[in-house]
């Protein structure tokens, strides 16, 4: 019985825990570039998009195609970023947790 009541208090702080992690993924930034840097994207950690940078000479309407591209493959970074943040953050907080290996908790 005792187990079950220290496995209840563990469940309740990791529920605690994760309750917080999500606020802080609402804080944390990353930026994905592409075109050397003349496209940035900064989004949260939970994907959600901040901001689209462009450089002025980019703004070529015969090349509209080409900055499409660019600002794509920089949200393509930015998200991968924003996964590899918010994966770190759970590794921490799952550390030492009998997870399989590869198991990513949901978000």
């Amino acid at each position: 019985m005792r187990d079950i009541m220290g496995l209840m208090k563990q469940a309740q702080a990791m529920q605690q825990k994760m309750a917080d992690l999500q606020s802080e993924l609402d804080t944390v930034e990353v930026s994905g570039t592409a075109g050397g840097g003349s496209v940035t994207v900064t989004m949260t950690a939970k994907g959600q998009v901040r901001s689209v940078s462009l450089d002025p000479g980019l703004i070529v309407p015969d090349e509209k195609e080409i900055l499409e591209d660019l600002v794509v493959a920089a949200m393509n970074d930015a998200r991968g970023k924003a996964e590899r943040a918010a994966q770190e953050r759970m590794e921490e907080l799952t550390k030492g947790l009998p997870l399989p290996p590869g198991m990513k908790l949901p978000f």
